[in-house]
């Protein structure tokens, strides 16, 4: 079975089909740019071009950089514009698709469950975290395989600042801070999630984890397993068709 997935973020749109059975892309995705600003109508546009790149005609999933509500209003907006907040994220992609059936989900809680069903996370119990470490800081906590949602855990304080302007990925190129440096921001911020939550695996996820020899040796401290999200920067996608296909 296949349905379609598209991964919203701060710098790109992202999507393909997505094979479901096996939890992999089914064509090689298809990217643009993420408008600036990143408004509704022009992030909206972009999906569309994304969606029509492949002349999909079925059901869609949709991630989200920001807190999703009752499955379609948009709550926060740290890394897009701020008009997101209050829209009404599935009625708008659905009339820019041309009515094509829509599901909307918080783009790390995506992840995390892409990765629990066929990733790193697969059959593990206790406290999970996926953090997904890109123009922010995404998270999605689960217990026993149980997804608590809109988690935000990004935006803790960390000396003073969002944790995730110290953090990210965005974070170490504007700083260009070397990956020791930066290493040492992400063990610090590590420590503050496990003294809140003592996970028992943090999954780290997002376009870094294509390069995690540069940094996981790095991280040091944290009583909690560490690893590399093993869909990479594909899982948003793959967990959004996941959520399309389960609210048909």
């Amino acid at each position: 079975m296949q349905i379609f997935g598209v991964d919203i973020g701060g710098s790109g749109i992202k999507g393909a089909p997505v094979d479901l059975d096996r939890g992999d892309l089914a064509q090689e995705r298809h990217k643009v740019l993420t408008p600036q600003p990143a408004t509704p109508e022009g992030v909206a546009d972009g999906v569309r071009q994304v969606v029509e790149h492949f002349e999909w005609t079925g059901p869609v999933g949709l991630t989200f950089p920001g807190v999703v509500t009752g499955g379609s209003t948009i709550r926060t907006a740290a890394n897009v514009d701020k008009s997101w907040i209050d829209t009404d994220a599935r009625a708008l992609f659905s009339e820019r698709l041309g009515g094509l059936p829509v599901t909307v989900v918080n783009d790390a809680d995506a992840a995390g469950v892409a990765e629990v069903s066929f990733g790193a996370g697969r059959d593990r119990s206790g406290t999970v975290i996926l953090l997904t470490f890109g123009t922010g800081i995404g998270s999605a906590v689960f217990s026993d395989g149980v997804l608590v949602p809109n988690t935000e855990l990004g935006h803790l304080e960390l000396h003073g600042h969002d944790a995730e302007k110290r953090a990210s990925s965005k974070a170490k190129e504007d700083g260009e801070l070397t990956w020791e440096h930066w290493a040492r921001r992400v063990t610090k911020y590590l420590a503050h999630v496990e003294m809140l939550f003592s996970p028992e695996l943090f999954i780290i996820g997002g376009g870094v984890s294509r390069k995690a020899d540069k940094f996981l040796h790095l991280i040091e401290g944290i009583r909690a397993e560490i690893v590399p999200a093993e869909l990479q920067n594909n899982a948003g996608i793959v967990g959004a068709a996941m959520r399309a296909a389960k609210a048909e």
